[in-house]
């Protein structure tokens, strides 16, 4: 045995560390005993990993010590979690003992299965073929850009969603087919988009102005198109089409450069519990991310089951509704049903230029600037890589309330 806490959160990602800092202010007589499990000892704003594939951030800029982001008089358990009983409260560790608790918060981030793509595991990092999804490679997407100087055919591929920031596989294409105009060698070049989904994004007021962007750099669209192997050696990718007129045929494509994203999953301690649905996420109600079948624990975060994107600032919305309904159940009061199901991509469309996508469950565009959202703006890449970065590490993180939406109203 550990020992007993009162809170436990599995998970010192982004949702972890701002529910427990939260939690801390909140906590004014400093009552609460609050625990953390957590294996790493870096934690990365993955957010600017489009920047540092593209060249314009670095990837030190986007690191910190986990140990200077757990807020003070919270317990660092530097393990991982190997199984959750939650009809005895319990919490295996990796390691081994166990840790027990009152109330429970489960948001470890999602897994990326490498191997679900044949071949792909052993080729990224070499012979142009490159993700952003890892700090481990996204370093090299950079590399193999600045290596494309003669012409030639660069793939993007998107596999099912759900995934980490669905707009990141064809962000890094825009910035690819702008840092080819800008060598003035685009025209000699072949740019495709290969999602597995129908369509540019799941919005469709963003998909709409999407197809635009990417006709203006002349990028190839194959929607409904899943990348099933990966031959480095030769350069060649093999697609499978999975609907359409062409469903169930095979397409293989050359390439000078291929970005690929990993399928991605729950972790094992989610899915083989019995928090998860049949889909393997955290099983939770989407207004007040409280467990369907467990009052006592909350998920939020990429692992929990809400039908909207999976990104940081989706935990920014979720992670006050996790706070307030836990002080409610402590002091022996309801829970509210707060989130609306935010989410924000901010799609990086060419170096200087954002598009700031944010909307809520049914895809309805909400803003957060008095601005129409569909256009491209110079304000919004400080947004992006200056702004968004300090609010996350000097205030999310520090468990501060978000900024409230204008409340302009798209349709989308």
């Amino acid at each position: 045995m550990v020992g007993h806490h009162q809170i436990v959160i599995i998970g010192g990602g982004t949702a972890g560390i701002t529910v427990a800092a939260s939690l801390r202010n909140h906590d004014h007589d400093d009552a609460l005993d609050i625990a953390i499990i957590e294996p790493s000892k870096d934690h990365y704003y993955q957010p600017a990993f489009t920047l540092v594939g593209g060249g314009a951030e670095t990837l030190a800029k986007t690191r910190r010590d986990e140990a200077s982001l757990i807020p003070d008089d919270v317990k660092w358990i530097q393990d991982s979690a190997a199984s959750i009983d939650p009809d005895t409260n319990k919490v295996g560790l990796s390691k081994g003992g166990e840790v027990t608790y009152d109330f429970l918060v489960v948001c470890p981030g999602l897994v990326m299965n490498w191997g679900a793509i044949e071949g792909f595991k052993d080729a990224v990092g070499t012979n142009g073929v490159c993700c952003n999804y890892s700090p481990d490679t996204v370093e090299y997407t950079w590399e193999t850009l600045k290596a494309f100087l003669r012409g030639g055919t660069a793939l993007f591929a998107q596999p099912a969603m759900p995934i980490k920031c669905p707009g990141a596989p064809q962000k890094i294409a825009y910035l690819t087919a702008d840092y080819l105009r800008r060598g003035g060698i685009l025209k000699d070049c072949h740019v495709h988009f290969l999602p597995q989904g129908p369509s540019m994004f799941s919005v469709p007021y963003f998909a709409a102005e999407l197809n635009k962007v990417a006709d203006s750099y002349g990028i190839h669209k194959h929607f409904q198109h899943s990348l099933t192997k990966v031959d480095a050696a030769n350069k060649r990718a093999t697609f499978a089409v999975v609907g359409g007129d062409n469903e169930g045929q095979t397409v293989e494509m050359e390439f000078d450069m291929l970005h690929a994203v990993p399928p991605q999953h729950a972790p094992d301690v989610v899915r083989k519990s019995a928090l998860a649905n049949d889909g393997g996420w955290i099983d939770v109600n989407q207004h007040s991310m409280q467990s369907t079948k467990y009052p006592n624990v909350f998920g939020l975060g990429d692992a929990c089951s809400t039908p909207n994107s999976k990104t940081a600032a989706a935990v920014r919305k979720q992670a006050p509704v996790v706070v307030k309904n836990l002080n409610a159940l402590i002091n022996s009061g309801e829970v509210d049903k707060d989130y609306d199901g935010y989410g924000s991509c901010p799609l990086t469309t060419a170096y200087g230029k954002v598009m700031m996508a944010e909307f809520t469950y049914g895809g309805k565009v909400t803003p957060t600037l008095p601005l129409n959202p569909s256009k491209e703006r110079r304000i919004n890449w400080w947004i992006k890589k200056t702004g968004l970065p300090l609010f996350y590490w000097k205030y999310m993180l520090k468990g501060h309330e978000a900024f409230p939406r204008h409340n302009t109203n798209f349709e989308g």
